[in-house]
């Protein structure tokens, strides 16, 4: 392998690794020491790549307008499309017209051949039938979650009966039918699940459960598990 393949497979490899990756990480995917590896690094610095990071804490790329433009193979654009697609024929509003972005961009900086194939992707994903509209700014709820800030809303269950609950947001579901939020209640004490298109009035109440997010997703999706509860 060339220096110039070599260089181009570390920049894949760092776009591919969830960051930040460590120095032995890096040598073991490129097939290089760990000497060599850090004069890699320092290689596509000069060449203009923004990559945070240094040795014993792992490397971050921070993408430029500078770097070689992305590649894929076959399999990897045609689950691209897929996804973005499915994304656009199931996502709310907001999330859709992302999907739409973003496979624009993609289409914009992959090499011509590429661009084409994925215009021309093989594989689609469609819907027959249309996701109910949620009833709240879902961007505003993806915040709240990214955030980990507390939420209060309206919400109607399946018998029409109307509550106010505050919760925890944890994570956003497709289901086939509806978008669920998983959040823990503090009206019921217990993880539970709320269907966007019964939310209403929704407001960020600004009190933070941070860190413990991942944690308490972990812990809500194996008692649903385990409860066999799969729907709101």
């Amino acid at each position: 392998m060339s220096r110039t393949e070599r260089l181009f497979q570390l920049m894949d490899t760092l776009r591919r690794l969830p960051p930040p990756v460590t120095a032995g990480q890096l040598a073991m995917e490129t097939g290089v020491s760990e000497r060599t590896l850090y004069r890699d690094i320092d290689s596509l610095r000069g060449l203009g790549a923004v990559i945070d990071g240094a040795a014993g804490f792992g490397y971050t790329l921070i993408e430029d307008a500078h770097l070689p433009p992305l590649s894929f193979d076959d399999e990897e654009i045609e689950a691209l499309v897929v996804g973005l697609r499915e994304v656009r024929a199931v996502g709310d509003p907001a999330l859709a017209q992302a999907a739409s972005r973003a496979m624009a961009r993609l289409k914009a900086r992959l090499p011509e051949k590429q661009a084409h194939r994925l215009k021309h992707a093989v594989l689609t994903a469609h819907r027959f039938t249309q996701t109910p509209v949620p009833g709240i700014d879902a961007s505003a709820l993806r915040k709240a979650c990214w955030e980990e800030k507390q939420v209060i809303f309206d919400y109607t269950d399946r018998n029409g009966a109307p509550s106010q609950r505050e919760v925890k947001p944890l994570s956003i579901i497709f289901f086939e039918q509806s978008h669920c939020l998983v959040a823990e209640c503090q009206l019921r004490q217990a993880f539970r699940t709320f269907r966007l298109d019964r939310m209403a009035n929704l407001e960020t109440t600004g009190r933070s459960f941070r860190p413990h997010r991942v944690g308490l997703l972990r812990e809500a999706l194996k008692r649903f598990a385990d409860e066999g509860d799969n729907h709101p």
